[in-house]
This record gives C-alpha cells, structure tokens and sequence, in this order.
C-alpha cells in the first residue's frame, strides 16, 4: 500500500496542503478575533481557530489519499493524548503541525509554515514544507532529494573559518534547565538567534541559508518534515547521545540538524560539554 502511494505522483499532497490553507489559514492571517486564540500551556503556546481548522481539513483530505492510514497532529495530540501511539503504529502516518509558528501567525509575521510529513514504521517517507503566506513550497522524498519549487536543494557546507550562524529553540525559555543545556553554543565561532518557526528554520538549514539548528524539544509535528528535508539536502542531524532523532520520541536532548555532518558534530560537541 505505502509503497504504491510514493511511487505515484505525490502532487495531489501538494494540493490539498494548498487548498487546506487556503480555506483555513491564509483568510485568518491577520484577521484573529481575541476569541480566536487560546493558550494551551502558557503565554507562548498558543493556538487558533486556524490551527485547528486547518488540521480537520488536513485530517480528513490525506487520510482520503492513502486509505488506511491516520494522522498524528499537534492538535489531536493535545486534545487526546492517546493519538500519539499512532507514532508507533504499523499503519503509515501523516505527522502534521498546521500552523507551525502559531506565535509568529497571531502577530501578523508572515514567518509561519504548515508541515506535513508521511512516516511508516518510524522511517520518514516524504515532506512537505509549506509558508503560505510566502508562497513557499518545500518537499522532499527519501532518496529523492529536497526540492524547492523547481529547484533542487544543496544545504553544501560552511566556508571555513566563518562564524557558525545556530537558531536555538525558543526566545523565551520554559526553564532554566532548557535554557543551560544550549549554553555550550555561547562560545567564540558561533552566533546564536532566537528560533522562528522550526520548519522554516530547517528550510532554510536545506538552502544553506543558515549553518544549524538546536532544539531542546522533541515533538514530531515541528520536527519530521524538516529532519528530512535537511537530510535530502545534504545534510546531517544527530542527539547529543549520537544517535539519530527517533519520531516517536524518547531521544536524548538536545539535538541538532545542520548543513554537513562536521558542523553537526561541532555542535553537538559543544552542547555535550553543556549537559
């Protein structure tokens, strides 16, 4: 079934991601009622009637593409917790985060992306990257490549002896431990910057645009479809214990995703000095 589905053409994906925020997210950017958006678990964890709209739709359109498979959403997951097991599930999986960068979406900054990504067994299969609001479209296929409109994506590698440019996890820390485990990144050769929207910091990792990523954090839905795509790209991602980020969870933090496996492995050396 999964292998019949990628060897088709996937551009029917592509499509209903599009029309999903066309119908849900792009008529609401910048048009939010106050009662439109809700914390979840504090004042920078917040989420909308987009969100949730949008992943019904999503919910309901891939899971017609590939019949007999399920979703894992970050709003399903915080409405039932239980969802997440599907993770772990020998069913192919669509791992979706709507609006990632909800944050960035409610202020009006056009920086925000829906992700989908299609799983099986823990392997990721495709991605899909998209920034509505700027017209973007990512997309990848293990073994395939990363592609960005018509163009194939080169994360390549830094120029040597430039200053590593990292975006780390959030602007403002859950806590204190989260924050300590990236001090080993405040270093000489490094420069660091608040994380914007996780999936389009992997994009631009995949573009070359920016040498790594550090996250403390190790939810699927903001992961899975950058993981692939900066792998399709070229480049390489890793936990501080060595061992590649498992979807399902589990995986020792932080973590990083870069251009090249050497920059990896100086970031990772750096953050393991930290823990």
């Amino acid at each position: 079934m999964i292998d019949a589905f990628l060897t088709g053409d996937l551009s029917e994906v592509e499509e209903a991601i599009r029309k999903a925020a066309a119908a849900e997210i792009l008529p609401r950017f910048r048009q939010l009622a106050d009662d439109e958006i809700v914390q979840k678990n504090g004042p920078h964890d917040l989420v909308t009637v987009a969100d949730r709209l949008a992943e019904a739709h999503l919910t309901a359109a891939l899971t017609a593409l590939l019949p007999g498979s399920t979703v894992v959403g970050e709003e399903g997951v915080h409405a039932d917790p239980a969802v997440l097991a599907g993770l772990r599930g020998d069913l192919p999986v669509w791992i979706v985060d709507p609006v990632d960068g909800t944050r960035q979406f409610v202020h009006g900054d056009p920086g925000f992306a829906t992700l989908v990504a299609l799983a099986h067994r823990g392997e990721l299969l495709a991605s899909w990257t998209y920034a509505p609001a700027l017209d973007l479209m990512a997309v990848a296929r293990r073994g395939q490549g990363a592609w960005l409109g018509g163009d194939r994506l080169h994360a390549g590698s830094p120029q040597p002896g430039k200053v590593l440019e990292v975006a780390i996890s959030h602007f403002d820390f859950t806590d204190d431990e989260e924050k300590r485990s990236l001090t080993g990144l405040e270093t000489p050769g490094v420069a660091t910057r608040p994380c914007g929207s996780a999936g389009l910091e992997y994009l631009h990792v995949a573009r070359g645009e920016l040498d790594a990523v550090a996250f403390t954090w190790e939810n699927a839905w903001d992961h899975a479809a950058g993981l692939l795509l900066v792998a399709e790209a070229g480049g390489f991602s890793a936990t501080v214990a060595d061992e590649p980020f498992r979807i399902a969870g589990g995986n020792a933090l932080p973590f990083t995703a870069a251009r090249d496996e050497e920059t990896a492995r100086h970031i990772l050396a750096l953050l393991s000095g930290a823990r």
